[in-house]
């Protein structure tokens, strides 16, 4: 063989090596640097879409669509509509953001916010597992769903959530990665509508680089140029219940039944929400109620000076763990309560309902829990804020370990923390009723152990101490309210840098007195507290115990 012949060869054989390796290069370019598609196993299912998410891998049952409606299973309902729906014997008990629900297993007469409605649906059962057909609970849920039996996918889109939407500026192909090179999922035309994917957590578009991310009309997601779209615009608003704006400052207007609701005057320097004692509960879960004149003139009072309305519905006057036990046993029994509750408060136009049961049995603490998730929607339906009063965690079973301050937490706008009694009138030893390093303590097992929000935690602290008597090894103890603190001249007093407050004690007659004292010092303290876990506010315990230069400081520190 020629020499010209072998240098021929040699270069065909370079040749064929670079091109070997230039192929190479190009398909690890599209491998790792323009990824195309990747088969998800979901083609042959039915797609759920929840708000822009396919959410078909996370569903525990495959959706059924029997006679043009569609199915999901009790868990899958459970797990991305309703997480407290409650099968309850033969019948489902479901809420949402403004329903709640009652829906029996078999018939059509379904129980919705008070009133009993018919419903063309059947539920069914199929191997152990309950199915709800969604295209009728789509009232009750609040969300439009669509079925494209093309694509066979399922649409859910909530209507409570914001919404955007954009034009097609030109013909577009939908692609499956944010790339030129990415397949093509599908091709849509000029002038056609496709919905903008929202992170909702950020506020913003789902977008990477100038890719936009969105939904086509028939529900598939992917990815187009943000430049090649026009008209972009937001079709539907979150709906959300607006929130005091800043801190909450709450202060309760206590009175019984037997005495008319204070005539004030003048506003409450420091105070955006005021408490009175309009609702107490009779054993037959009805409402004894004390508005009248004076109540109506204490609304017009509160109103003209901006201050928010939250009467209490107190368990107090009943006195009765058996009868609180009956009227929260039983979904009629809670929904009467429920309605009685809705009736009262569109009577009177107010702005919230503080909830404060106290004294249950710790075997009613889901039931109790039931009654406030049942109650929430009824208010958000008519705008109104609920908060829940919740004792210290850890304590005894009637007072304390009764309620599921975790559940409630989510479930409530607000929860208020009873900042007291650190000691009661039955301690067996003197001390406070509010030291600061108690109030942190449980402060910090309600944001760690029992897990809320602290945008929804409100510090009660108190106007008023305890005046101890310790007389031959017996004690004693009378509730001294702040504007009636006396301090003898001859009185010991100090600073206690653990309680932040001020500590008092003297002698008479052979009898030692000592008081852990309310005042200006203590109570900006516990506010500190406030501002330190960035809780939701404060709240006062009573108006009248306190100093007036108290409401100064709250100003000042609540802004």
């Amino acid at each position: 063989m020629s020499r010209k012949k072998k240098r021929n060869r040699v270069a065909h054989a370079i040749r064929r090596s670079l091109i070997s390796l230039i192929s190479l290069g190009i398909v690890a370019f599209l491998i790792n640097i323009a990824p195309n598609y990747e088969k998800t196993g979901l083609e042959d299912k039915t797609n759920l879409i929840i708000n822009n998410n396919n959410i078909t891998k996370s569903l525990k049952s495959d959706i059924i669509i029997e006679d043009k409606v569609i199915y999901l299973s009790f868990d899958d309902v459970k797990n991305f509509f309703d997480e407290y729906l409650m099968l309850d014997g033969s019948r489902i008990i479901t809420t949402s953001n403004t329903k709640t629900a009652l829906i029996p297993l078999e018939g059509n007469k379904i129980y919705e916010n008070g009133s009993y409605t018919n419903i063309n649906y059947k539920i069914l059962q199929k191997d152990g597992q309950y199915y709800l057909p969604m295209n009728k609970f789509n009232l009750i849920y609040n969300y439009e769903i669509k079925y494209n039996e093309n694509k066979n996918i399922v649409t859910i889109d909530s209507l409570n959530r914001k919404a955007v939407t954009a034009i097609a500026s030109k013909n577009l192909s939908v692609k499956y990665k944010p790339t030129t090179l990415s397949k093509t999922l599908e091709k849509v035309k000029r002038g056609d509508t496709l919905y903008v994917v929202q992170n909702f957590e950020k506020g913003i578009d789902e977008k990477e680089g100038d890719w936009l991310k969105v939904r086509t009309t028939s529900g598939i997601i992917g990815y187009v140029k943000e430049s090649k779209l026009i008209n972009k615009k937001a079709i539907r608003e979150n709906l959300q219940k607006e929130k005091i704006n800043g801190k909450v400052s709450m202060v309760w207007d206590y009175y019984n039944q037997y005495t008319a609701a204070p005539q004030r005057t003048g506003t409450i320097k420091g105070a955006n929400v005021v408490c009175p004692s309009f609702f107490e509960l009779k054993s037959d879960g009805s409402l004894a109620v004390n508005v009248g004149t004076s109540g109506q003139n204490y609304i017009k009072w509160a109103k003209d000076n901006n201050l928010e309305i939250w009467p209490v519905l107190s368990n107090s006057m009943l006195n009765n763990l058996g009868a609180v036990s009956k009227i929260l046993s039983t979904f009629e029994t809670r929904a009467n309560l429920i309605d009685n509750i809705i009736n009262e408060l569109v009577k009177i136009d107010v702005d919230g309902i503080h909830v404060d049961f106290e004294n249950m049995y710790k075997e009613d603490k889901d039931n109790y829990s039931r009654f406030i998730i049942e109650l929430a929607p009824r208010l958000r339906e008519i705008g109104i804020t609920l908060s829940v009063l919740l004792t210290a965690p850890d304590g005894s079973d009637t007072w304390s370990l009764c309620y599921d301050r975790n559940l409630i937490g989510k479930v409530a706008d607000y929860v208020v923390f009873m900042g007291y009694d650190e000691h009661t009138g039955s301690s067996k030893t003197a001390g406070t009723v509010a030291g600061a390093d108690w109030v942190e303590l449980n402060i910090k097992k309600f944001l760690g152990q029992e897990g809320i929000s602290k945008d929804k935690i409100i510090l009660a602290m108190p106007f008023y101490t305890r005046l101890w008597q310790e007389t031959d090894g017996t004690l004693t103890n009378k509730v001294v309210n702040m504007n009636q603190i006396e301090i003898p001249s001859d009185a010991k007093k100090a600073w206690n840098n653990t309680l932040k407050q001020n500590y008092m004690e003297y002698t008479r007659n052979g009898s030692t007195f000592k008081m852990w004292i309310e005042d200006e010092q203590s109570i900006s303290a516990k506010i500190d507290l406030v501002e330190q876990y960035e809780l939701a506010g404060a709240g006062f315990w009573e108006k009248d115990r306190e100093k007036e230069t108290i409401w100064d400081i709250v100003y000042d520190k609540l802004k």
